[in-house]
């Protein structure tokens, strides 16, 4: 676990572990970086699975769910995140830095139903990764 300025991150699945060096310190810097509270847990895929059945119908894995009740917290699933960021050649580590960011953004009241409030959205996240020495994921390479 590591805590710093309101961020708890509990890697609840230890393979997050082997995927990413020092996944907790990259998902709490990414979270104190889009300006997040609260607590971002690093899954595996059948917890998120569970979840997104439970809370939105869909019976799958997501790559990452966020609640803003009871209190503020980001859930990102370790085999969704590694495959899409395979299927991206993107490094692991800045695919969930990526997710983590946009998981606060979400519960700062960002979404990205609407292509506006999608490019928004997108242009926040480029800005915040960027501040944590991520490329930009909306770039294609």
């Amino acid at each position: 676990m590591a805590g710093h300025r309101d961020i708890q991150v509990i890697v609840a699945e230890p393979a997050w572990r082997r995927l990413v060096r020092h996944a907790d310190t990259v998902a709490a810097r990414a979270a104190r970086a889009a300006g997040a509270r609260g607590t971002v847990v690093l899954a595996a895929d059948r917890t998120l699975r569970g979840l997104n059945r439970r809370h939105r119908g869909r019976d799958k894995p997501t790559n990452v769910l966020t609640y803003a009740s009871p209190a503020p917290e980001i859930l990102l699933a370790l085999g969704v995140i590694r495959r899409e960021a395979t299927a991206a050649g993107r490094r692991p580590a800045h695919h969930l830095a990526h997710l983590v960011v946009h998981g606060a953004l979400h519960l700062a009241g960002h979404d990205h139903h609407h292509p506006g409030e999608a490019r928004r959205m997108e242009l926040a996240e480029a800005r915040i990764l960027h501040r944590l020495g991520v490329p930009n994921p909306w770039k294609r390479a």
